[in-house]
């Protein structure tokens, strides 16, 4: 008994050791106080993406609402689920579109935000890029060079850029939650190289427990679409207690690893029961019932829940577009909280120093 007792102690004394690691970490980034500004994701509008008067007036609106950081979301594109390379070319070439990334960084910096940078992979014939999956260890190795190229491609513009966190992927479940993992780290250890900021990495966050790259990384970093309700027309209360639950598991997370969470993207649609799926993607569903302050009532669930964890460095919430002004790019029950309910809970967030 006495034994057991002792080792009790022991590894009460390693999860203590950990969160307190992670404490001294965030509180070196913290607190993160972020939107997603999104490019125009259209080469019809060349004039309204990143790197334009448009998105200097995005960050302009982030600062107004008493943001501190922008995140912006470069893409590559992929073919399918089971691609041989990544295409850097998207709705531009790869060139111009580094030095709108280049410019765009310097619009935030001016402002005084700070900038984090997350390649996505956009797949042309649909599909979520967790499910990228090869029938051959050959095919997983030519994949992983292409990746590789594609994230080095990025880093070098993160470090010419000064950025200030760079994300080294996005919700790559069949790669980072696997045996195969061993090829993703050699790709963070690589970026390394090239960039000297922090890293992270966006996990989905239904598998973020079982990510196993984050001891290679700075910060633990989800894209925090949890579900906060079990059943429709859940209370304020009840949404609570759901976020609530969420922040338990993410302490343990960040007890195991002794690094820091962050939320790399957060958000809520414009909707009933927002919360109860808040993964689903806009343009996929239909007979929707606006119900922006449902919205509201889940952004300000989750993000007072996490209020005073020393160990949460902070949120970015997705997402508003370089041109806030274009209805083009998601329908009006999307995830844009911008002249909503949801954008004032998110401002009194911003403006909350811890939360």
């Amino acid at each position: 008994m006495l034994l057991l007792w002792q080792s009790s102690l022991q590894a009460e004394s390693s999860e203590q050791s950990n969160l307190g690691t992670a404490v001294e970490q965030a509180a070196l980034l913290g607190p993160i106080r972020g939107l997603t500004v999104g490019p125009i994701e259209s080469n019809y509008h060349p004039d309204r993406g990143y790197g334009t008067a448009s998105s200097r007036g995005a960050f302009k609106q982030v600062r107004r609402m008493g943001g501190n950081w922008v995140s912006l979301t470069p893409f590559g594109r992929i073919w399918d689920l089971s691609p041989s390379g990544i295409d850097l070319d998207f709705e531009a070439p790869f060139a111009r579109n580094r030095k709108n990334i280049l410019h765009a960084v310097a619009q935030a910096h001016a402002l005084g935000l700070k900038v984090m940078l997350v390649p996505h992979l956009w797949i042309e014939t649909g599909g979520w890029r967790g499910e990228i999956e090869f029938e051959s260890d050959a095919q997983w190795q030519t994949w992983a060079e292409a990746y590789r190229s594609f994230a080095l491609s990025w880093a070098k513009v993160a470090e010419a850029a000064h950025v200030d966190l760079f994300s080294v992927g996005v919700e790559l479940r069949s790669w980072v939650t696997t045996t195969r993992a061993a090829s993703f780290e050699s790709i963070i250890h690589d970026v390394r190289k090239v960039y000297t900021g922090p890293l992270t990495y966006g996990a989905n966050w239904d598998d973020a427990k079982n990510t196993v790259i984050w001891g290679d990384l700075d910060y633990i970093g989800i894209n925090a679409f949890f579900p906060l309700a079990t059943k429709a027309g859940a209370s304020i209360t009840e949404l609570r207690a759901g976020a609530d639950r969420v922040k338990s598991d993410m302490r343990a997370l960040s007890e195991v690893w002794g690094k820091p969470v962050l939320f790399t993207e957060m958000g809520y649609t414009n909707r009933k029961d927002p919360a109860l799926k808040p993964w689903e993607w806009p343009e996929a569903l239909n007979g929707v019932v606006l119900a922006p302050e449902e919205q509201a009532d889940a952004y300000a669930a989750l993000l007072s829940s996490f209020a005073d964890e020393p160990w949460f460095v902070g949120f970015f919430a997705w997402r508003m577009y370089c041109d806030r002004f274009d209805t083009s790019q998601e329908p009006e029950w999307g995830f844009s909280p911008l002249d909503r309910s949801a954008g004032e809970v998110l401002s009194s967030a911003f403006r909350a120093h811890p939360l």
